[in-house]
């Protein structure tokens, strides 16, 4: 199956985060899913995994990833890809994702989500990964756009054109953040909607928002903060363009009490809403 909007809208949901866990396993939770990291599930045994069996018993659950490393010049690690492929035999996630980007070479980890070179060489080279990912997976994946705050002097396309090459050259499914997308245009100043304009749409599977802070001398994505009116209205402007899309909201630091979480997805389902019962254009 291609990954062309291969995967189901499963509306409205959040980061499932240790702070809430209480909160969600109550019961009465105004959310649709959740999305939670897959590495903080692939250890053996513990209340993790008994709190994720839980949450996966009552709503749909996907799989998110943060050291994949895609992009990196070492090779793919198949102890992670395995552990990866046993939670996914476990958890069976509506679909599973992770960065577009890079997180360590040499063997060294870097943890941060580090931006790739935009060049042709860079492109082949990730979309070789991702299908081999792919193959060990046996299911497609999608890759999120990450926010930057450099650039290689040495690209050659910029990263909305090497992020939809990497989609239609792998086959795989974009997860759309437009707060990454607003932070970045605002320290490399390029026009948000530019970036948007170019995403194929029926290849995006979620959307993610999320809170950033302003530093100055640019913004940073910290996800500390209740999503700003300006990518609120960048949200609006993807769906416009990608239509129904799940979106979920991310909140990693200063986490809030789980009402604000709430009351943030409850926003992005009538962002949506209204955004979808607009007149189509004559």
């Amino acid at each position: 199956m291609s990954a062309r909007r291969s995967v189901p809208d499963l509306g409205h949901g959040v980061g499932l985060r240790r702070d809430h866990y209480e909160d969600v396993l109550a019961g009465d939770v105004r959310v649709d899913w959740f999305e939670v990291v897959s590495e903080n599930f692939m250890v053996a045994g513990g209340r993790p995994r008994d709190i994720l069996a839980r949450v996966r018993r009552d709503y749909p659950v996907v799989l998110h990833g943060v050291s994949l490393s895609i992009g990196s010049t070492d090779p793919l690690s198949n102890p992670y890809l395995d552990e990866l492929a046993a939670l996914i035999e476990r958890v069976e996630p509506a679909w599973v994702s992770d960065h577009l980007c890079w997180t360590g070479v040499g063997g060294h980890n870097a943890h941060d989500l580090l931006p790739l070179p935009y060049t042709e060489e860079a492109l082949a080279h990730v979309i070789d990964r991702v299908a081999r990912v792919q193959d060990h997976l046996g299911r497609r994946i999608a890759l999120e756009n990450v926010s930057t705050y450099l650039q290689f002097a040495g690209s050659a396309l910029p990263e909305w054109e090497f992020l939809a090459a990497v989609a239609e050259g792998a086959d795989c499914g974009i997860l759309l953040d437009v707060n990454n997308i607003f932070v970045s245009a605002h320290n490399h100043g390029f026009d948000p909607e530019t970036y948007l304009a170019a995403v194929p749409s029926e290849r995006v599977w979620q959307i993610h928002l999320a809170g950033h802070t302003d530093q100055g001398t640019h913004l940073l994505d910290t996800h500390s903060a209740p999503v700003r009116e300006e990518v609120w209205a960048l949200y609006r402007s993807a769906t416009r363009r990608v239509g129904a899309v799940s979106s979920l909201i991310e909140w990693d630091d200063d986490i809030p009490a789980w009402s604000v979480l709430e009351t943030e997805s409850l926003r992005a389902r009538e962002e949506r809403a209204g955004v979808l019962a607009e007149a189509p254009a004559a």
